[in-house]
């Protein structure tokens, strides 16, 4: 955004669970502030944010939103992060980059436990943070039990800023502690000034004390006035209360209704006073010089590769080369300004600004460019994001194939958390990513975007085969077409090998029966016949021995005898009792304690073995489940302990060993796989 007196732009992120009001939240900041005038509703898709069809196809966001406006003479830039599991990836660099994230609670305690994975990783990248409770006009209980129940998912002590005041049907007010001023909501106005009501003066002047008791353990000096019992001067309070917030040393909570605008103003004027200054954003991520760090990237059509960056340091105007963390350099081809699905090209970045920068091609999420001919690197930890869902994909056209790979790798330059690829094992695209509709948005956002529609389905398992027992057979091909003819004859002995040793090819030729020169040719015939068993799949830890053969000096060569040998292994394998094996996976589920005995329950229904267990390092009340899960009962398992947790719960998964597989599974497997290569 432009205009404004300030210096600097501050940037706030709005981020929660999936459903607390995020959205409906910045649109009320939009409309106290005036850049809106009529305030957006997320059920008829007209808000500011979520303005790509798929988030208003399903009601929820799906991707990062931008909206600036100016209040009170200051710059503000909100980016409102997606609070769906799927899509949390989104918010991975925005929350290093800005002043202050607004965590957005639910008023209900049983909820509290979804904000843990948040607390944790805004404590984990020493992320200045505070609380705003919204729906407090629908809340049934008291707030203190609200903040007792979030207080063990946070390091930092939990601050009442506010405490409601209630009527018979619900909160129709709040006091503000700091202020020791009450405000009664009004319906799309601003709160009116009252008096603190006398029925509430004892609980505002413990709940204010309590308030500056938690600020005192960090200010010596307010820790005194306390002892002595004398009134703190309220700018003394606010300079506190700004210090300590930039200090990660309390997390205040705020209380309103998005919905109904309440507390909103009140939320934007503690913004104006608490808000770390930029400067603590630029030590966070060790910015100095002309700095900005990416946020995401986005191709646009004609306009090309566009890459959102938060300015931390200095500014970057159009045309400036700008540095890459390993020194390559790139020019800016444009900025533009971002407020929702609009854009508006200016002249010159500043500090504070999100904007979108044109046409670098390189710059990546997380990168730290720089516009004054330095090479920086981001000191903001990495996010690591494994796929714990995926789909195999193709084109309804084979035609369209390469159109598909230029598009998901546009795709996947956007949506970082997105995996495309060929599986090495089945030889099927697949694409991967943070859970069903993570990937069912992908799929219809390469439709609308790029023009390219796949058809979708589960992926194949990369089942094997391998033999119990030892055969041996003579393969012998012999072929006369005229002229020079085509002679190979070999005696195999194909036998069981060490689990996990692959193919072992050797010989024990005597007398030169066959010669030196054809042993490669026999095995690669040998290699040829494993990748296609008796039961329809790649053989796996065999050991072939080539024993006799015979040879013609005119009519053998290197592709009879690879042939023969191919024709012997064929003949040896369905005596050699082919048994199936599939891939089997150590998992590791992160699960709320309370939901233990579900998800538990679940591993069994997989034709999983429970290892163990233990309570989850550095979490409180959760705890780890270490178990092996074959391959082919994981493709939804992170739908299934997402619903048993409310969406808390977390997958990690991989390869392990191969295991054999019989009875009922296995005939099916089998079935399976005959039925499809007889179409």
């Amino acid at each position: 955004m432009s205009g404004g007196k300030a210096a600097t732009v501050r940037a706030v992120a709005l981020s929660g669970p999936c459903g607390t009001g995020k959205t409906t939240l910045l649109e009320s900041m939009l409309l106290a502030a005036g850049r809106i005038q009529r305030k957006g509703s997320v059920s008829q898709g007209t808000t500011v944010g979520d303005g790509s069809d798929e988030a208003r196809a399903r009601g929820l966001s799906t991707e990062l939103n931008v909206a600036g406006f100016e209040f009170m003479d200051d710059r503000y830039v909100i980016l409102d992060c997606p609070g769906s599991v799927d899509f949390m990836s989104e918010a991975d660099h925005v929350i290093p980059a800005v002043d202050l994230t607004i965590v957005v609670a639910d008023p209900d305690p049983d909820r509290a436990g979804l904000l843990q994975p948040l607390l944790r990783r805004l404590d984990e990248l020493q992320a200045p943070h505070c609380i705003f409770i919204n729906k407090i006009d629908k809340a049934r209980g008291r707030v203190r039990e609200l903040i007792a129940a979030i207080q063990p998912y946070s390091l930092e002590p939990l601050v009442a800023r506010q405490i409601p005041i209630w009527n018979g049907a619900g909160a129709e007010g709040y006091i503000d502690l700091a202020l020791k001023r009450a405000y009664h909501y009004e319906a799309g106005k601003p709160s009116k000034l009252m008096q603190i009501p006398e029925a509430e003066r004892a609980r505002q002047m413990e709940a204010r004390y309590r308030m500056l008791e938690q600020m005192a353990d960090f200010d010596d000096r307010l820790m005194e006035d306390l002892i002595n019992e004398a009134e703190p001067e309220r700018d003394t309070v606010m300079s506190d209360l700004a210090a300590e917030v930039s200090r990660m040393q309390i997390v205040p909570v705020f209380l309103g209704s998005a919905e109904n605008g309440h507390g909103v103003r009140r939320l934007l004027k503690a913004l104006r006073h608490e808000t770390p200054p930029l400067s603590a954003a630029a030590t966070r991520i060790g910015a100095d010089g002309k700095s900005a760090l990416v946020l995401k990237t986005k191709h646009a059509g004609q306009a090309g590769r566009q890459t959102m960056v938060r300015v931390i340091s200095g500014d970057i105007a159009d045309g400036d080369m700008v540095t890459l963390p390993d020194g390559a350099s790139e020019r800016v081809a444009g900025i533009f300004s971002v407020h929702g699905e609009s854009q508006h090209k200016i002249d010159k970045a500043i500090a504070g600004d999100v904007v979108f920068l044109g046409r670098l091609d390189k710059a990546t999420r997380g990168d730290l460019v720089s516009a004054d001919g330095q090479a920086r690197t981001s000191a903001a930890p990495k996010v690591a994001r494994p796929a714990v869902y995926a789909l195999a994909v193709e084109t309804q056209n084979r035609a369209d194939d390469v159109k598909l790979a230029s598009a998901m790798a546009r795709l996947v330059d956007e949506d970082g958390a997105l995996q495309f690829g060929p599986d090495p094992a089945t030889r099927e695209f697949r694409l991967a990513g943070q859970g069903e509709v993570h990937l069912r948005t992908a799929l219809e956002r390469l439709r609308r975007k790029f023009g390219v529609t796949v058809e979708s389905r589960r992926p194949q398992t990369a089942y094997r085969e391998t033999i119990r027992r030892s055969s041996t057979q003579r393969g012998k091909h012999k072929k006369q077409s005229g002229g020079h003819g085509q002679f190979g004859d070999v005696v195999l002995e194909v036998r069981p090998g060490q689990r996990g040793s692959g193919f072992v090819f050797d010989q024990k030729i005597h007398g030169g029966v066959v010669p030196r020169q054809y042993f490669g040719a026999v095995e690669e015939g040998a290699k040829d016949a494993l990748t296609h068993g008796a039961l329809g799949f790649p053989v796996v830890d065999v050991e072939v021995t080539l024993l006799d053969g015979s040879y013609h000096t005119v009519d053998s060569s290197e592709i009879a005898f690879r042939t023969a040998a191919r024709i012997g292994v064929n003949l040896a394998l369905p005596e050699c009792e082919p048994v199936l094996l599939e891939p089997v996976h150590a998992v590791t589920i992160h699960t709320p304690s309370d939901q233990m005995a579900r998800i538990t329950a679940l591993v069994p229904m997989r034709r999983g073995q429970i290892l163990g267990f233990e309570p989850r390092d550095g979490w409180f009340g959760w705890d780890s489940i270490h178990a092996h899960i074959p391959e082919d009962e994981l493709h939804d398992l992170i739908v299934e302990i997402r619903s048993a947790t409310q969406g808390l719960g977390e997958l990690q998964s991989g390869f392990d060993h191969m295991a054999e597989v019989t009875g009922r599974t296995a005939a099916k497997v089998v079935e399976a796989r005959q039925s499809a290569a007889a179409k």
